[in-house]
């Protein structure tokens, strides 16, 4: 029972002590909302409020907003004012640009012009080639030697002596007096029209001194300036060279030009004419050192012949039939050093009997470059071994060996048909042609020529070169000098007694002279 008092006491005073605990919060909340009479009373004040402070808010918002527009405005109106500004300025800048662009082009037009007439007149006291940019001179005379030209130029001298004689050099637009002495003029004026003329024919000379194929149309504007330049200098004294002295003068810097060249071309022929003659001689030679040497083979096989058929009457069994194999080889060995006798005299008695070759250098001169050529020499395979001396790196190539018993014209007829195709269009005996061998096929059909044409150059030591430096490899070097020796063993078969077979490079077919 004590124990349930004491359980009630606890819980009485936890009961106490919450009541005084509400208590007090009660009393909080009523000093809190002592000031209000009525909650709607209250809630229609503070709604009040809040729209007062809601309509302030929003007036200020307007006001800043009407301010910043204003701001705004006023700077998007300063851009725009620079903004003119600039382009204004863009437009006096292009303008002032182009304007300075067309002066500048206007300034480097005369500038160039200037320095064009410059560099002319330059060049024309200048004679090196890597300067000049020579025209093609035109010959204006076909004189056949050297003395017409000589005759021509002492016909032109003449007459320019005539004009100065005459008084008809130079001549002057009004007649001038000096101290009112119409005498002491005119001797001012012959003193004055010698002095140009004097200037003008040092000129004239020295062009015709140092004129020559690359210079000779330079010369000629040379003389052309000094002619514009004397007269400009008389003009203040209304003198003048007249046109017709200026084409005399013209006219002997051609002759002399002319004449030189023609010396040139006769030299040239008097050397190709003596070259001609040495081979002529030097094949001479060679067919009587063949002839005689062919004559003593012949002796020589036909006394073996002799000897063998005196051992055939003895012999029996298979030394008859070995004898008479030996005879037959006899016979035929004879029988070739005949025929080459008979060729060497031939080749000796007939000076213009030869070969006409069509050889190319790959190496040397490139793909469809021919020379084509004659020779007389017996062996014309010894006039393409000397073309493929030291002064070639690569040797020549034989696409065509033709036998003709007029050589010279065959050749001449074959060069004159490919003339504008020649490589060297100023001295043709260079014989190096752009042609195709198809041309030269064409050519020998229309001819009548049967000529047989080898097209693939062998070119071994061009090709062997490209090869070697595409590898870039020395050890393949050293195996293509084994694999190609420099010069092959001779063979067994060959004795003394027996004379080499003749060269088979002729064309088809050859007619052997008799």
């Amino acid at each position: 029972m004590s124990i349930v008092l004491a359980a009630l006491g606890i819980i009485a005073a936890g009961l106490a002590v919450g009541l005084a605990v509400l208590v007090r919060k009660l009393r909080r909340v009523q000093a809190e909302y002592a000031g209000i009479a009525s909650v709607e009373v209250e809630i229609k004040r503070l709604k009040a409020e809040a729209e007062t402070s809601l309509a302030r808010e929003r007036s200020d918002a307007m006001t800043a907003i009407e301010r910043q527009k204003s701001e705004t405005a006023s700077e998007v109106e300063q851009l725009e004012k620079e903004a003119a500004n600039l382009r204004q300025e863009g437009v006096d800048l292009a303008t002032t640009t182009k304007s300075r662009r067309d002066a500048l082009d206007v300034d480097y037009t005369n500038a160039k012009s200037t320095y064009d007439r410059l560099y002319a007149q330059v060049t024309l006291l200048e004679e090196n080639l890597e300067d000049i940019s020579f025209g093609l001179y035109k010959p204006h005379f076909n004189f056949d030697t050297p003395d017409e030209y000589k005759a021509r130029v002492e016909t032109v001298r003449e007459k320019q002596k005539a004009l100065l004689k005459n008084g008809e050099a130079a001549k002057f637009a009004i007649a001038w007096s000096v101290g009112g002495s119409r005498r002491d003029g005119e001797r001012m004026q012959k003193q004055y029209m010698k002095l140009l003329l004097r200037a003008f024919n040092g000129e004239c000379d020295a062009a015709v001194a140092r004129v020559s194929w690359n210079n000779v149309t330079k010369m000629e504007e040379r003389i052309q300036k000094s002619f514009e330049v004397v007269n400009d200098l008389g003009g203040v004294m209304q003198v003048s060279i007249t046109r017709l002295y200026l084409e005399l003068k013209i006219e002997e810097l051609r002759l002399e030009y002319e004449l030189e060249e023609k010396k040139h071309q006769i030299a040239e022929e008097q050397r190709r004419i003596r070259e001609q003659m040495r081979d002529e001689e030097k094949a001479r030679r060679e067919a009587e050192q063949v002839h005689a040497e062919t004559q003593a083979e012949e002796t020589r096989y036909e006394r073996a012949l002799e000897k063998a058929r005196v051992e055939l009457a003895k012999s029996q069994g298979e030394e008859h039939n070995r004898l008479n194999v030996r005879i037959l080889e006899l016979q035929q060995q004879l029988e070739q050093a005949r025929t080459k006798g008979r060729r060497a005299k031939a080749l000796a008695e007939l000076t213009k009997a030869g070969y006409v070759y069509v050889i190319s250098n790959v190496g040397s001169f490139g793909e469809g470059v021919f020379k084509i050529g004659m020779t007389r020499r017996l062996d014309p395979m010894d006039r393409v071994k000397d073309l493929s001396d030291a002064s070639v790196p690569f040797p020549f190539d034989v696409h065509a060996m033709a036998y003709s018993e007029d050589a010279p014209a065959l050749e001449w007829e074959i060069q004159h048909y490919f003339a504008d195709r020649s490589v060297n269009l100023v001295n043709m005996r260079k014989e190096f042609f752009r042609v195709s061998i198809e041309e030269l096929e064409t050519l020998a059909k229309e001819k009548g020529l049967k000529i047989y044409f080898t097209r693939l150059a062998e070119a071994r030591e061009y090709r062997e070169t490209v090869t070697m430096r595409a590898s870039k490899a020395a050890p393949e070097a050293a195996k293509l000098a084994i694999a190609f020796p420099a010069r092959l063993p001779l063979s067994d078969a060959v004795t003394e007694d027996v004379p080499p077979p003749l060269p088979a490079f002729v064309a088809e077919p050859v007619r052997p002279l008799t």
